[in-house]
């Protein structure tokens, strides 16, 4: 690699150099800049340059700035030959580099290597020609150099980003070119005009060229002061403005005129007299309103009076929708929206046949109780639209501050009302079908009680006053029709409930089921999914296998969710063949097509009878469910386990049902301290849901007692009902929803209480056509139905006639004693 060797003075003809282009920079002689430097082609010609050549480095402009990997055409003829003083290795990969121009010099465009695809020992290079300065006239340069450097020193004085050791170096300069090539660099100005002063050979023309955009910069900078004061006085001047403005607010508030403040006092008191609202309420708005004068508009309390003043104007005071709905329409808008609900229907029908006997009547306050999607929000909506009444519903999920009922006193930061004023206001009527949804899951902490603050919202004979602590008023509730939701009365405070109209939406069967889906379900979802009628074809058998082998709730949300996947595939379907007017058929043998492996079993009771496998009948939040319960014994010393994650009532069930056992035993042929020589280990599958409840205790006495006699128990025969120690059968509660359960199980038989024969009456007479009901008092009837026992055999007996597992135990017994 050859080495560049130069005095200072002169150059060699035809020198080779690395070679750099520059981004908008030029680099000029005697000047000193610091670059940044990221491509790749650069980097190594810096290197190259550092390594082999003295660090001399050729720089030259490109003309197009954008231009990533320039060619020989798009640079500059003439260029800077400079020294690399510095370089920095940065983290991101590029370096900065400390350049100092050194002279003048043109690039041969037919030598070097231009190209950006450059090998991996190469780089950019060319051959220069130094450029020598034209000989300047002495006197002329000395007189323009003068004006130069007073020039420098003006422009230093608006410039503060140029450094004064920067001026007094230039200022020391009395070389024409040499005090054009410095003072260049510091100027605002585009690159290539920077490039035409590089390119300008004559000393004192390229001064000239440097006195005229220095005198240029200074008139600008002297421009952009003068704005710049122009708008700090406009800006003064504005607030001294308002300043003055606000005392004149002031002045007019405490002279009483009308163009100030005191006006708009005036003009709510005006609009006070025109609202209709008891008159102690109407002195306590008009104490607001003297508050509100005397208070200055820039303080935080004015703000806060206003406020409340403009919450209670909002306020619907006196305004009753008018409402003419003829019972006819409104029982045909109730079916037509759904299908069944029978008693929250009639219910709706009589309050509005009072209605339209009484002037006056106030709201009810009816409380639907049911699983999920069986459509308790929805009737409210259709209530609201029967009644021609404004619908309002607020969710009380997960509200656990009292304040969201009674409101916040205005005491607090943003206060506000609670969300029953709040809604008054944004419905502007007093009767409105109020929604309070999932009242059930409302909690308590240490901001409150929110359903102690419902008990005044709900009670009839309060709720005409009812006190908002924000309003700090008497507000009338008594017009409005309060309807509420919950899936379980058991998370309901008594007194709440005691307010409250209870009516029950249990689960629908599973013809009703049929019917919503083919009137009501698959309409809406067709008309969401752009198909019509014509386009979607689906069976009633299909439905119904939908129904038991897809979804098992007590509502219709799931149901609603497959019918919208089947439509979801006959779109893809119609999409993808390109005819609008085909028609997909859904039958029961292609179901499987659309919605995948069927989810659930249909009937789950056993294909035969079993030793120590009963059928319970088990209430939960999605209806009525089959409960299996399983009894193993096992050689042992009398321990007792009871597994299946059981709450603490149902295993008092099964200690209950194995003490009454126990108390019985002389009838059932076993030895009295039979329970000390064998294991017992009662299990109920489905071991990851918890159960609870009273009402298995028959079921786990009769898997009990099965399993020591050694009978089976009919597989056909469910039952439900709570045991005491004396064998006596209490009644339980879900009944409806349980029988429901064991026709979906197929099952034939169900012993059910005594004492709840008088509940079959709300069980569909299309249940209990294809269910034989056995009404039983005592355990001992249950084990008469449930144990199958061969004929002739007697069912209680004595020791000894004991059965086949007694035998075993005295055979076992005997044998010790005689060894």
């Amino acid at each position: 690699m050859p080495t560049f060797s130069f005095d200072g003075k002169k150059a060699p003809e035809d020198t080779r150099l690395p070679m750099m282009s520059l981004r908008e920079v030029v680099m000029f002689p005697r000047s000193i800049a610091p670059l940044f430097v990221g491509r790749e082609a650069s980097i190594k010609a810096i290197e190259t340059a550092i390594a082999d050549y003295e660090k001399k480095i050729f720089l030259v402009t490109q003309k197009n700035p954008e231009k990533e990997h320039p060619e020989k055409d798009d640079l500059y003829e003439l260029g800077t030959v400079s020294k690399i003083l510095q370089m920095l290795r940065l983290p991101d990969g590029t370096i900065k580099v400390l350049f100092e121009g050194l002279y003048r010099a043109r690039w041969n465009r037919e030598t070097g290597n231009f190209s950006h695809e450059l090998g991996e020992d190469e780089y950019p290079w060319t051959t220069i020609e130094r450029v020598y300065e034209d000989d300047a006239d002495e006197a002329e340069s000395v007189a323009l150099v003068r004006s130069v450097q007073e020039s420098l020193e003006e422009y230093a004085k608006v410039n503060k980003k140029l450094a004064p050791e920067a001026v007094t170096a230039m200022t020391s300069l009395k070389d024409a070119g040499q005090l054009a090539d410095s003072a260049m660099p510091h100027l605002k100005v585009d690159f290539v005009r920077k490039q035409e002063v590089l390119e300008e050979l004559d000393p004192i023309a390229r001064l000239e060229a440097v006195y005229e955009m220095l005198l240029g910069e200074i008139e600008i900078a002297s421009i952009e002061k003068r704005v710049k004061g122009r708008v700090k006085d406009q800006m003064e001047k504005n607030q001294r403005e308002y300043y003055l403005n606000e005392q004149i607010k002031a002045i007019h508030k405490e002279m009483g005129r009308e163009d100030d403040p005191a006006s708009e006092a005036a003009e709510l008191e005006k609009q006070l007299e025109e609202k209709v609202m008891p008159e102690e309420h109407k002195d306590r708005v008009r104490k607001e309103i003297k508050k509100m004068r005397q208070t200055p508009p820039s303080s935080a309390e004015y703000t806060v009076v206003r406020n409340y003043i403009d919450w209670i104007f909002d306020l619907p005071w006196g305004k009753i929708k008018s409402t003419h709905t003829s019972i006819d329409k409104a029982r045909g808008i109730l079916d037509e929206d759904h299908y069944g609900l029978k008693k929250p229907k009639e219910r709706i029908l009589e309050y509005m046949a009072v209605e339209s006997l009484v002037d006056k009547l106030r709201g009810p306050i009816l409380c639907l109780v049911g699983p999920p999607g069986v459509g308790k929000t929805s009737i409210a909506k259709s209530i609201a639209r029967a009644m021609d009444r404004e619908f309002v519903r607020l969710s009380l999920g997960g509200v656990r501050d009292e304040a969201e009922i009674r409101g916040h006193r205005r005491t607090y930061v943003g206060a506000m009302p609670g969300k029953i004023i709040q809604s008054l206001k944004r419905c502007e009527n007093n009767n409105p079908v109020m929604c309070l949804d999932e009242v059930d899951k409302m909690s308590a902490d240490f901001r409150g009680d929110p359903s102690s603050a419902l008990l005044e919202v709900l009670d009839p004979e309060q709720n005409y006053a009812f006190a908002d602590h924000y309003l700090d008023l008497d507000y009338d509730l008594s017009k409005i029709f309060f309807i509420t939701t919950a899936n379980t009365l058991d998370s309901i405070p008594l007194p709440l409930q005691d307010r409250m109209e209870i009516i029950r939406l249990p689960g629908y069967l599973e013809n009703e089921k049929v019917e919503i889906a083919r009137n009501f379900l698959l309409p809406k979802q067709l008309e969401m999914h752009g198909l019509s009628e014509d386009n979607l074809n689906l069976s009633d058998n299909a439905i119904v296998d939908m129904v038991r082998r897809y979804t098992r709730e007590a509502g219709v949300r799931n149901l609603e969710r497959e019918l919208a996947n089947i439509c979801r595939k006959a779109a893809m379907q119609i999409v993808e063949a390109g005819e609008k007017d085909k028609t997909v058929n859904v039958t029961v043998q292609n179901l499987s097509k659309f919605l995948g492996v069927s989810k659930h079993r249909y009937g789950e009771r056993e294909d035969k009878p079993s030793v120590g496998l009963s059928t319970g009948l088990a209430w939960t939040q999605l209806g009525g469910e089959l409960l299996m319960v399983e009894v193993a014994l096992m050689p042992g010393k009398g321990k007792v386990e009871i597994t299946g994650k059981l709450g603490d009532v149902m295993q008092e069930s099964a200690r209950a049902a194995l003490s009454y056992l126990r108390s019985r035993s002389d009838l059932f042929g076993l030895k009295p301290d039979f329970y000390k020589e064998v294991d017992m280990h009662v299990h109920v599958p489905d071991g990851a849901t918890p159960k609870d409840g009273p009402s298995a205790g028959i079921t786990l006495a009769t898997a009990i007692i099965s399993a020591l006699l050694n009978v089976p128990v009919r597989h056909d025969l469910a039952m439900t009902g709570e045991i005491t120690l004396r064998g006596r059968v209490l009644p339980i509660g879900g009944l409806r929803e349980k029988l429901l359960a064991a026709h979906r199980g197929l099952v034939k038989t169900v012993l059910i209480p005594d004492e709840n024969e008088k509940d079959l009456k709300d069980v569909p007479q299309t249940i209990l056509k294809e269910l034989e009901v056995i009404p039983v008092k005592h355990m001992d009837e249950v084990l008469e139905q449930a144990l199958i026992i061969d004929e002739g055999e007697p069912l209680f007996r004595r020791v000894e006639k004991a059965t086949p597992i007694a035998n075993r135990l005295l055979k076992e017994e005997f044998c010790k004693q005689a060894h």
